[in-house]
């Protein structure tokens, strides 16, 4: 009979390991949950073992992502929301934690919260895995003694920001396939075929359209030369990341965003979109305004407008509330504008700036939807033009070798 080794927690959060013999799994789950015991793993201890060292091996390429940050705080809030002290919760997820970077941060998480530190201090500590956003939320949390409530509003928003990655991502997934789909077909044409006719009128000595001849010498050149094309295009995006990361270049790059005809509603709905939701969150977590617009400048993607900030900081700070500084800039659109005037009129300015945000990132979906819907038919157009050309050119070139007297 096999021996399986099982991890599990009691109903007062502790963990209990152990090895039970059983021929089956489910039978040491059943067996667990008859001793008033919540299985959390059940495996051969050959599993165990296995599961390990591809945990290790897979954990040396692998960074916390923002999922694995919503999960730990979705687990978090449940475990304290069922009336758990802090560290027994963190202790628990320590053993639930898949990612084995964030388990060695949630491991030293608490360890500094049993030697005495501030939740909000311990998450400090790890900014590259949590934001000032976070640490700011549960800090306000810690201080009004109400850090159940502050989880469940940091999981909430950890996951309405992931929704919209995901939405925003797998919107793009048919385009780009189309793209590669479309290129490929393109290459195979302009490297294996049309050099086939090449070879074909070289031999027939006769003078070719010039579409003919620009679509023979564009494939000879791929053909010959690809690898110097592809080291240039790799020198052409270096230089242009490099550049944008400067703060010069990010500067600039972000206000042609502003401009741009094609992206400007969608950039500017959606920095709209993150920084009432940002801003909403925080002060429904009790955060004062002046420390929550700090926050929300970090957080903005666009540099034009996170600079922007700066000024409505003065303007709040001044004693003109948000909206009057607001209105000084084109980026914010005036029913945002509105909205959060009334919210400062009506004193649920959180309220207002969470319904804001609801209401834009609507937009941005819809937005998307025709994005994409305009998108799709406009790649297959460009690619139906480019192989139409290529088609016609062998066309013409053959129509004008039928036509050589004999």
């Amino acid at each position: 009979m096999p021996e399986y080794v099982y991890k599990a927690a009691d109903p007062m959060g502790k963990l209990v390991e152990g090895v039970m013999e059983a021929n089956e799994e489910r039978l040491v789950i059943s067996q667990l949950q008859s001793q008033g015991f919540i299985p959390i793993s059940v495996k051969l201890p050959t599993q165990a073992r296995r599961f390990s060292l591809q945990l290790s091996t897979f954990s040396l390429f692998k960074k916390v992502s923002n999922k694995d940050v919503m999960t730990f705080t979705q687990q978090l809030s449940t475990l304290v929301g069922a009336g758990l002290p802090l560290d027994r919760s963190l202790y628990i997820l320590i053993e639930l934690t898949e990612s084995r970077e964030l388990k060695t941060i949630v491991e030293n998480v608490y360890k500094a919260v049993r030697g005495g530190s501030s939740f909000a201090d311990a998450l400090a500590k790890h900014p590259r895995c949590f934001s000032k956003l976070y640490v700011n939320m549960v800090r306000a949390g810690e201080a009004g003694g109400v850090l159940e409530l502050i989880l469940v509003r940091l999981a909430e928003f950890l996951e309405t920001s992931q929704e919209m990655k995901d939405y925003i991502t797998s919107a793009m997934v048919y385009p780009i396939l189309l793209v590669l789909a479309g290129g490929g077909a393109i290459t195979i044409l302009m490297t294996f075929v049309i050099p086939k006719f090449a070879m074909i009128f070289s031999d027939m000595g006769q003078t070719l359209p010039l579409s003919t001849r620009f679509l023979l010498a564009l494939s000879g050149g791929i053909r010959d030369y690809w690898w110097a094309i592809l080291v240039v295009c790799g020198l052409i995006y270096w230089g242009i990341k490099t550049y944008i990361n400067t703060t010069d270049g990010r500067l600039k790059w972000d206000g042609l965003k502003l401009k741009l005809v094609v992206v400007k509603t969608l950039v500017q709905k959606v920095e709209v979109a993150r920084f009432t939701r940002t801003m909403g969150t925080l002060l429904r977590s009790g955060v004062p305004i002046l420390a929550a617009l700090s926050i929300v400048k970090e957080i903005v993607g666009n540099r034009v407008i996170a600079n922007s900030l700066s000024g409505i900081y003065e303007g709040v700070k001044g004693g003109e509330g948000m909206a009057k500084p607001l209105k000084r800039y084109h980026f914010f659109p005036p029913l945002s504008v509105h909205m959060i005037t009334v919210g400062e009129e009506t004193g649920k300015l959180d309220e207002m700036l969470l319904k804001v945000a609801d209401t834009y990132d609507k937009d941005v979906r819809n937005a998307v939807k025709r994005f994409v819907a305009l998108l799709e038919p406009l790649m297959i157009l460009i690619m139906g033009v480019v192989v139409g050309f290529i088609v016609i050119s062998m066309l013409m070139a053959i129509f004008s070798v039928n036509e050589m007297p004999f």
